[in-house]
Formats: C-alpha cells, structure tokens, sequence
C-alpha cells in the first residue's frame, strides 16, 4: 500500500476522510517504472459528485488499457482540507498512488458545468504550478478540459493549455503519441501545442487570436498559424457498439451521488428541446446494441457488487429496444436481488407498468418535467408534450397507486408573461384535481404531494436559444414570488409544493455560459477573493463577482440580459458541434413563432449532424 499523503491526524480532523485515501474496489494499480505517461484525471468538485460521473469513468478504463500510460483521480478537497493543506503546504495529490499532481504529464479537468470554474483554479493551485497556462514551461502537466463546457471554454482558455472537442474515445492515442515525442525530445511546449492543434478535436486556445468591436462583442477569431484550422469540429464515436465501456468501474467506499451500475443505451437525443444544449451537442443519436446491453450488465454487477442498475441516456423511453432490455433486467435483477432504476423516462401507459414491477410505489415519486406553464410555451421550447399528454400520464400514475408526483419547470423562457409563468401554479392544481377525481377516497393511501420546482433559463451555446436575453436578477425574484402567490391561490395549496433555485447563481452560470476570454481575469480575482464551491449554495457569494466585475470594467449584464444580433459572430464561433448556425438561427426564428419542430425520427430537419455518416440520421 502507497503511504498516505495526509496523517492519520488530518485524516482524523476533517469530514469524510475517506474522499482521499483512494484504494477502492477495481482502482487501477500500476508498476511506475513501465510508465511512459502520468495522466491525472480530475473531476472539479467534491469526490462523491465526481465519482458518479460517467465520462471519467470511461477515460480511466480505456487510458489504463494502455501499457505505457497510468491515469489516476483526483478530485476538489472540500474546503476544510483545502485550508489545511494551505496551511502546511501539502501539494494536490491523486488517490491512486498519493502523488503530487505536479508531477504528472497531463491534468486532465472534466468541465461539467460553469459552475466549477473557480474549483479548477482551485485544483491548479493548490497543484503547485502555474495558473496561467501562458506561464507554463515544459516539465509542468499539460492542462486538458473535456465535457459540455468546452463547447465555449473562452471564459477559462486562459487557464488551458488544450480543450478536447467531443468523445474522448477517439483523438487521445494521436495526442499520447506526441506527446512522447515532446517529453523525449528538445521540442518547446509551444512546438507541442502547435502540433497538438493539428489533431482532429483538439482546441489549442494560444493558437487563436481574438479580437473585439468597439461595443464589446467578438470582431473575428483568427488562427495564428496557417495549418492550424480555422474552425475546430468534435470528434465523436461512430460505431457505438466498439466504444470502450469499463466492466469494472471504481467503487467508492463512501455513498457517491449515483451509487449504482450504470448501463448507458444511448448517446444524443432526438427531441429537439430548444433550451438543451446536451440535446445538440451530443447528436446524432446512437444506440448500443441489446445484446451487448444485456451482457456489460451481467459483468458490472458481478465486478461491483452494486444492488442497483441505472440506464442512462437523455431520453431512455427513445431507445428502440427498450422494452427487451427490461424484460431482460427486470427478470435477471429480480433474481439477483438487484434493483433497476429508470431515469429519463417519459411518463405513459408503458413506462408505468414497468415501473411498478422495479419501484416500490409507496416510496418513489414520479417525476414529470413539463418545463413551462403553458401550452404556448411548450411550443416555443418544443417540448412536444401537450397538456393533455399530462394529464393522462398523471391519470394513470394515480391509478398505478401513485401519490407523490414532482413536476419541474424553467422560469424566464423566452417571450415568456406573467400569465405563461402562472400556468405552473394551474397545472399543479389541474394535476391534483386529477388524483381526487380519479381515485376514489376508500383506495387512497396516503396523502396527495405534488411537488413543483423551477430553475431560472440559462441560455446555453449551441442551442435555438444562444441568441435570447435573460430576465433582470430582480424580475427573476419578482416572477418566482408572483408564481408562489398564484400557489397559494389555489384550492389544493396544502397538497402544493413549490420551490425555486438562487437567481445569483443563475445568473453568473448565464455570464459564464456566452462569456468570452475577457472573464478569466473576472475569475481568477474571484476565487483570489476565496470563491471556490460555486455550485453549492453554502459557499457561494455573488459579491465577490461583482466586486471582480467591477475592478475589470466588465458589465456582467452585456453577457446576460441583451438578445444577440441574428448574425452576431460568437466567442464560440471557430467551435464546431455539428449542427450549424444556419440550423439554429432557424430555430431561433421558429421558436419565437411559436411553432414546433418535428424530432428527428419522424423528419430530419438537415441540423448537420449527417455529416458524421452514423446514428438516426442514417436510421439507426
């Protein structure tokens, strides 16, 4: 066993010392003098959070495969280490071998939302090198982000040597093998990156230059070189079915967030919601094929030991041979006494009578998410759920024997009114109107709760809606109170449950989101002034941005509360997802007519995406 970086003293003085001693069931172990390559794979945020993520998963899986490269986890110390490793000075390590995250060749740093951004900060300081990767000299880790938020890492390219655009199945062996050349010759970093920015999905941001108008937007993003490209497009897995999958993912020892096997069917989704960004980054729809379904979860539970298996994917009830899986796992797991999960389900006739074969009703809640109020809303989301649609899958939960419902909504849509917003309060009614009409008093168990939630919109890069303005900070507060005093106005408010998140924290995911590089300084004085934990309401002050803000000159309402010219260049511009702008400039003009789209299997709308030559658009 690797000795410890932390005593037995610290351990002893902060909450859940088991977040660092790594040593879990199937963690990888490696002889380091066969080792060409030290790849740190970080997750910025709290080790239970960053445990459920699959994509890590995958990565370390499929790195470790690799006989000349060791990928280890490291994860954001909650804060209480984090003051005491500042205090004694205790570098940033990994769980794998307890080694200092400086030493590694590549900091790899899962971008899941904006929220972290001050935690990456976080990680890299308290690593022991520089910030700023223009700082950075050869022998100190390449800096590499992945996920959702590299589809516009201008607010954090500052602090990237190297965004990874896409799937990372695909372009990392190209990289690896430059970079042993880099490491075994007299190249210079920026040689490397040079040649890195060659690779297909491989983002170099010090190989662009970007330039700004007089009123604040982005003029033009320029490459500095001739062969580097002009326009950086995602690199995604074509055959579905040959991807990596880890047969025997890390268990933690303690609880993680999704504490389970996790079976995932299907990348991309087919509706079209035009306020998802995973919706349009991740097209074209894949499936996996059933069969290896049904054996990858033979071989996770008897590697893990887990008493539950969860399907994942954005849209599960769209996977084609859904109802075989689940006769398969249904009967499999009811043997094995393990239990099944159905997330990302649509709530019909069909996934009712599946779940109550794999729930125990009298403890789940079903969960609904009809996003807006209203009908016409629906309609400029292009939610393709109708009222109706509702109701009747509400009937038949009530007469399943459901009585606890959660219905989750976004306020601040765009062209949303008072009366739109209103409609969540009315349909919470319609919906607890429906259970005393159809279940009749002598079969009721329990009582009635349905429980509304709303998020305020955060437009999101690559969507119909990357050009819309959000709401005032105020006239979030001020619609959300409206809707609780609609609540309160109805006959069954005691069966009645609503609730709504941080608008601050809404907001700055908003300016995060369309930002561009001139918010890495915002950032960086930030988390100087102790931001770090973003996401958790607990630790997050909005002060300290405005103050950031303010000492940068930087209006944070130029990046939130405007709508964008139709043909205004981006900061996210030389990024491409697939779906084209021209794409979702038309969707942006339908949706403010209030008309639906059609998903992709009933009728390709020409997005892009076939260009890739897989998944729905080819009819599979």
């Amino acid at each position: 066993m690797e000795k410890l970086a932390l005593s037995d003293e610290i351990l002893m003085a902060v909450e859940k010392p088991s977040r660092y001693i790594g040593h879990e069931v199937n963690m990888v172990e490696k002889d380091l003098s066969k080792i060409d390559i030290r790849f740190a794979m970080c997750f910025p945020d709290v080790y239970e959070i960053g445990m459920s993520y699959l994509g890590i998963q995958i990565l370390y899986d499929m790195f470790n495969r690799r006989e000349d490269t060791y990928c280890e986890r490291v994860y954001s110390p909650w804060p209480d280490l984090d003051k005491i490793m500042r205090e004694k000075n205790i570098p940033l390590f990994t769980l794998e071998t307890q080694s200092p995250v400086r030493d590694f060749d590549f900091l790899g740093i899962t971008l899941q939302y904006e929220m972290c951004y001050t935690n990456i900060l976080q990680v890299i300081d308290l690593s022991g090198f520089h910030i700023y990767a223009k700082d950075r000299v050869k022998g100190e880790p390449i800096v590499v982000g992945g996920g959702p938020c590299v589809y516009n890492p201008e607010p954090i390219a500052d602090f990237f040597d190297i965004f990874y655009i896409g799937e990372g199945e695909i372009s990392y062996d190209k990289l690896f093998v430059l970079y042993k050349e880099y490491k075994n010759s007299d190249m210079t970093r920026e040689e490397f990156l040079h040649q890195a920015s060659k690779i297909k999905g491989i983002y170099v941001p010090s190989m662009y230059n970007v330039t700004y108008m007089e009123n604040g937007s982005v003029e033009k993003i320029e490459p500095l070189y001739e062969d580097v490209p002009a326009r950086v497009k995602k690199v995604i897995v074509t055959d579905f079915d040959k991807a990596p999958y880890p047969m025997k993912p890390v268990v933690p020892y303690l609880r993680a967030t999704q504490d389970r096997v996790v079976l995932e069917v299907m990348r991309g989704c087919i509706r079209g919601c035009r306020f998802c960004q995973a919706g349009m980054i991740y097209r074209p729809t894949r499936q996996k094929n059933v069969k290896l379904l049904k054996k990858y979860a033979d071989e996770m539970l008897k590697n893990t030991g887990y008493e539950e298996i969860s399907l994942s994917s954005l849209s599960t009830s769209d996977y084609l041979s859904l109802k075989e899986l689940l006769d398969y796992l249904i009967d499999e797991m009811e043997r094995k006494h393990v239990n099944v999960s159905l997330p990302s389900l649509r709530i019909d006739a069909f996934s009712l009578e599946v779940m109550k074969k794999v729930q125990d009703i009298k403890k789940v809640s079903l969960t609904f998410a009809p996003e807006a109020g209203s009908q016409r809303m629906r309609n400029v989301i292009n939610k393709g759920l109708t009222e109706d649609d509702i109701l009747n899958g509400s009937r038949d939960a009530f007469k399943g024997g459901w009585n606890k419902v959660k219905l989750y909504f976004m306020l601040g849509l765009p062209t949303e009114t008072d009366e739109d917003a209103e409609g969540i309060a009315y349909l919470s009614e319609k919906v607890s109107e429906l259970y005393f009409e159809t279940v009749p008093k002598e079969e009721r168990v329990g009582s009635l709760q349905i429980t509304s939630s709303a998020s305020y919109f955060v437009p999101k890069p690559f969507t119909p809606f990357q050009w819309a303005p959000m709401l005032p900070r105020d006239e979030y507060v001020r619609r959300a109170r409206h809707v609780k005093d609609t609540f309160n106005q109805q006959l069954n408010k005691k069966r009645l449950k609503f609730s709504y998140h941080d608008q601050d924290i809404s907001v700055l995911e908003g300016v995060f989101a369309r930002g561009d590089r001139k918010l890495s300084k915002v950032i960086y004085d930030a988390y100087k002034m102790g931001a770090i934990f973003d996401a958790w309401t607990e630790f997050f002050d909005m002060e300290r941005y405005y103050k950031a803000f303010s000492d940068n000159g930087i209006d944070y309402k130029f990046y939130t509360e405007r709508e964008r010219d139709i043909d205004e260049i981006f900061p996210w511009d030389h990024i491409d997802a697939g779906v084209s702008k021209e794409f979702l400039k038309k969707e942006w003009l339908t949706a403010k007519a209030g008309k639906v789209t059609p998903n992709c299997r009933d009728k390709c709308q020409g997005c892009g995406e076939a260009s890739f030559g897989s998944g729905v658009c080819f009819g599979s």
